[in-house]
């Protein structure tokens, strides 16, 4: 593609050469330039892609992006006369723009639904997507599980929303194969770091707001993490958020461009549940869809299903989704790793959740410890390299919840995970709780699952749909179902 069409809408630029060239390719990896590409240099946590411009010249780079402010004189002075140089004010943004260009703007050709929220993304985006495929609708998802396009898994994710260099060629490849709408997980972090700048969103949900990602490598503060999300109602056209959420509702205020509509269950809402009934394995409610009062059950447990299916319901009578459909469709939901009950041959009650918050993880031991003959045991630890403020809430909650808890890692990535079970410990010391520490995260399921009688409940919490463990920035395979049914065929279970 021309250069001078790839930089299309991006205001301010510098530029020392010439833009009649032909671009095959942009990229932020100076090792993956070849000749004639486009290098676009970003400040990341890491490293600093100014520091690889002239590694990308030598590969053969024709055209350098770079950040006004992180350029210096020699930096320019060393380029080439042949090198095209441009300055913008920044290129997290540029990029984005550049990328939408380059792959002709697929969002302009797609219904994009985009979700936000601390916790119910990936739910919500299950049920929009099977709601619409109930319709007839082909739909593409992008999330933190996995990218789908129509039934078709083409990827297993390490993050909830792509780089945008990335998240453009996805959106491409689902206009290629005709899909009619994308369903996106649009993470705070991605907000804030500009990669779903240039999408044109015609869907925007608000799920809830509570402490998350308040870390040195994600936001800074509470109010940094909302602003953020706040940022993709401004590019939507539609937008529904939860009315019981006292942050969701400063949305209408905060962005009076975007058509708001709401749902939930405490407060007036444009879709309100009522009559709701919660058991360890499904909700089940009454609201209101088209003239009609029906009830609706979904096939997974707790007081937030609601609110996720309450949101799903309301993008899929936007897209005309009959009743019928709705009802059917919710019943027989599953989702990986929210939730998800492990079959066994033993019959044990197994959950495996992704709660890795204290609002979740106080949520999934509340609801599943209201509808349990026997114990609610659980598993669970803290990620690294991430919000230490919530280990010890987290520890609190599980001593206040559960009537036995293992305290092992999570993803300990680059701490130490003795430290972080500390952390956790001494939030669990106050409640007086029954709970060990085992720092092996295979056995301390091992030993949670050796403590079960067929009345109990055991809930292994945090990493949910994940298939590896990151420790000491290395990724090990880790599959919670193959551990629960392995260590299962060993044991012998008492009927108590």
């Amino acid at each position: 593609m021309e250069l001078k069409n790839i930089l299309s809408g991006l205001e301010g630029l510098k530029v020392k050469g010439t833009l009649d060239l032909d671009i095959p390719k942009i990229e932020n990896n100076s090792q993956k330039i070849k000749c004639g590409d486009m290098f676009v240099a970003i400040d990341g946590f890491d490293e600093d892609g100014h520091n690889y411009i002239s590694e990308a010249v030598k590969n053969g780079a024709k055209v350098i992006m770079a950040q006004a402010d992180k350029v210096t004189k020699e930096m320019v002075k060393d380029l080439p006369s042949d090198i095209t140089f441009i300055l913008t004010a920044d290129t997290r943004h540029a990029i984005s723009i550049c990328a939408c260009n380059y792959y002709k703007n697929p969002s302009k050709k797609l219904k994009l639904i985009g979700i936000t929220g601390t916790k119910g993304k990936t739910t919500t985006s299950f049920m929009i997507k099977s709601l619409l495929e109930k319709q007839g609708l082909k739909v593409g998802l992008i999330g933190t599980i996995c990218t789908y396009i129509g039934d078709k898994k083409v990827a297993d994710n390490d993050r909830t929303t792509p780089e945008s260099l990335e998240l453009q060629q996805i959106l491409s490849q689902m206009v290629q194969e005709k899909c009619d709408v994308a369903v996106m997980e649009v993470s705070s972090q991605s907000l804030k770091l500009s990669r779903v700048d240039g999408c044109e969103f015609q869907v925007g949900i608000f799920t809830n707001f509570s402490k998350d990602h308040i870390s040195a490598k994600e936001h800074s503060s509470m109010e940094d993490y909302f602003e953020s999300k706040v940022k993709l109602f401004r590019m939507c056209k539609y937008g529904y958020f939860n009315a019981d959420d006292i942050y969701a509702n400063k949305l209408p205020d905060l962005v009076p461009e975007c058509e708001f509509k709401t749902y939930g269950i405490d407060n007036p809402a444009n879709l309100l549940a009522k009559d709701i009934t919660v058991t360890n394995s499904y909700v089940d409610f009454k609201v209101k869809l088209g003239d009609k009062n029906q009830r609706v059950k979904t096939g997974i447990p707790g007081r937030f299903s609601v609110y996720n299916s309450l949101s799903a319901i309301s993008v899929a009578m936007r897209y005309g989704v009959s009743a019928e459909n709705i009802q059917e469709t919710l019943t027989n939901i599953r989702i990986p790793g929210r939730s998800e009950l492990v079959n066994n041959e033993k019959e044990l009650t197994i959950m495996i959740d992704y709660a890795h918050t204290p609002e979740s993880l106080e949520s999934i031991l509340t609801t599943v410890k209201e509808y349990t003959q026997g114990k609610v045991i659980c598993v669970f630890g803290c990620g690294g390299d991430r919000d230490s403020g919530k280990r010890p809430i987290m520890g609190k909650i599980a001593g206040n919840v559960a009537d036995y808890t293992i305290i092992t890692s999570d993803n300990p990535r680059s701490e130490e995970p003795e430290k972080i079970i500390e952390q956790i410990e001494n939030g669990i010391k106050s409640t007086k709780a029954s709970y060990e520490c085992i720092v092996d995260r295979k056995e301390a399921i091992k030993k949670a699952i050796q403590m079960l009688h067929k009345k109990d409940i055991l809930v292994i919490a945090g990493k949910g749909h994940e298939l590896t463990q990151e420790i000491k920035g290395k990724k090990y395979p880790f599959d919670e179902r193959e551990i629960v049914k392995e260590v299962v065929q060993t044991i012998k279970v008492s009927q108590n």
